[in-house]
């Protein structure tokens, strides 16, 4: 049963511990798999990497899994169409997470129902705003 934690905003220093405390809820509610829904990022440091790190960590030592939700990259200048505005909020992400080399150890997906597989037996969690 996958819970579902929606991120939107910022992932900085201020905002990471939100982050952190309701992953660390949700394991301590019995949740071993879980999706963090980051479309409607816009920023992302260091503290937010640090926290997805952390998540993949604590995660995988309860023998769950993590799965991430990025939206592809931006289409490049002068294509832009319906969703262009959509693409840019959670692709900062999927930069940030490449340029650093750790995309590669995260399970991502480009939308919830793509996570999850939107089966029966998938439930989400209430929104979180970070």
């Amino acid at each position: 049963m996958w819970a579902v934690l929606h991120v939107s905003g910022e992932m900085d220093l201020v905002t990471s511990p939100v982050l952190r405390r309701r992953v660390h809820d949700a394991v301590a509610d019995g949740r071993r798999d879980l999706v963090l829904d980051l479309s409607e990022v816009v920023f992302c440091d260091s503290s937010g990497v640090g926290v997805l790190i952390a998540t993949r960590r604590l995660i995988r030592s309860c023998q769950g899994r993590l799965r991430l939700i990025l939206p592809p990259e931006r289409a490049p200048a002068g294509t832009a169409g319906p969703g262009a505005a959509a693409r840019g909020r959670g692709a900062h992400v999927n930069r940030v997470l490449g340029a650093l080399g750790v995309r590669r150890l995260f399970d991502v997906h480009p939308d919830v129902a793509s996570a999850v597989g939107a089966g029966p037996d998938d439930e989400e969690a209430g929104p979180l705003s970070a």
